[in-house]
């Protein structure tokens, strides 16, 4: 009997490729260090949505409920993420952290926190947002006002009231900014360098479709009418303090795997003057920030909403790169697999998706291979 395949993360991802792995036939393990499904997502802030529609975001072999909205909110989405485990009979194994993955033979150790299991593949499904990232602006200690990571917010009611500044504008930052408005705070949110913002809609179309049907066309024409196209549907943005960056959105996204800012909101209460935008940070003071324009603003709190690391080189050993997220000749040829570390334009759970049946029917391919070879004569 082939030893099992070792999945690391019970979120999306390990959900997706444990479910393609039992439809093939594969045995496997996921490893969750929490006591749930999906304890990432589950720690989202309480208004979070999909920003991708229900149609391009479930998991493999299972579309959402009819009666769900077309963008997924966070509590329905670990209702089905609940469901699909069931459905599937995955079973993680919760409250297992791995420590370390190290190569044995042809194989895997995967050392845990209830032992060390042999595998034949590993894939890891841990996803981007494992570790929140804090910079290191200078001055932080020594603010006196409440300080955290966008890891830990939930909703707006401790900060009703209160002069708030966000680090940082990704599509975190912005909803963040939004629901601390609509909960009666002054939100300000730092910017360093531009941002690429598109409207969730556009006339009614989901952007996450546009983008599917925009990869019919080179990039660079995608890059010189996105512009256009977005300061028609939302304005022009400079004299509020938002720039776009020198790269163009698609070529951004390929390059530094960064994708746009996703409006639901916030822009509206960026032009009523709701919420401020400020540029980088210089240093931050004990009663606020030093800006990179030399104006200073004092603040309640401040929000990184600075993003998060994958964390998962510190588990493999010297020399122990699985490259790129995805089949690859690389991950073939390790065994070692990534999943859900690919955000493109289309989405991310829909690449998900994507991925989760091409590692599946490669790992099936590569155990075929090995009875085959096992059975022939040398």
């Amino acid at each position: 009997m082939d030893d099992p395949v070792a999945i690391i993360g019970a979120g999306p991802a390990g959900l997706a490729i444990a479910a393609c792995l039992r439809q093939t036939g594969v045995d496997f393990v996921i490893f969750e260090k929490e006591e749930q499904t999906a304890p990432a997502w589950r720690r989202h802030y309480e208004r979070v949505h999909l920003h991708t529609t229900k149609r391009y975001s479930s998991l493999p072999f299972v579309p959402f409920p009819r009666n769900y909205p077309r963008y997924v909110p966070r509590d329905l989405f670990a209702d089905y993420l609940d469901a699909y485990a069931q459905r599937f009979d995955l079973r993680p194994r919760f409250g297992e952290t791995v420590r370390a993955i190290t190569r044995q033979g042809r194989g895997w150790h995967v050392e845990a926190t209830s032992g060390t299991l042999h595998a034949s593949h590993v894939v890891i499904g841990s996803g981007n947002n494992a570790e929140p990232l804090m910079p290191g602006f200078a001055g932080t200690d020594a603010f006196r006002g409440q300080r955290l990571h966008s890891a830990d917010y939930r909703n707006a009611t401790p900060f009703a009231g209160q002069s708030v500044l966000i680090v940082g504008m990704g599509n975190t930052g912005a909803e963040i900014a939004l629901d601390l408005v609509e909960g009666g705070a002054r939100p300000t949110i730092s910017v360093r360098g531009g941002v690429h913002i598109v409207p969730r809609e556009l006339l009614g179309v989901p952007i996450q479709m546009i983008g599917m049907a925009s990869r019919l066309m080179p990039q660079r024409i995608n890059d010189a009418l996105f512009p256009v196209i977005l300061d028609l549907a939302l304005g022009r943005l400079e004299k509020y303090g938002l720039r776009r960056p020198k790269q163009g959105m698609l070529q951004q996204i390929a390059v530094a795997a960064r994708i746009p800012m996703i409006d639901v909101g916030t822009v509206r209460k960026i032009r009523e003057g709701a919420i401020k935008i400020a540029p980088d940070i210089a240093k931050i003071t004990e009663r606020g920030a030093h800006f990179a324009d030399g104006k200073h603003g004092e603040f309640d709190a401040i929000i990184f909403a600075t993003g998060f690391r994958p964390g998962y080189a510190r588990l493999l050993g010297p020399g122990i790169q699985p490259g790129r997220s995805g089949v690859n000749a690389r991950a073939s040829e390790l065994g070692l697999y990534l999943i859900g570390f690919h955000n493109p334009v289309t989405g991310l759970l829909r690449e998900i998706s994507i991925e989760a049946e091409q590692i599946a029917d490669d790992i099936r391919l590569r155990q075929d291979r090995k009875k085959v070879a096992e059975i022939l004569p040398v």
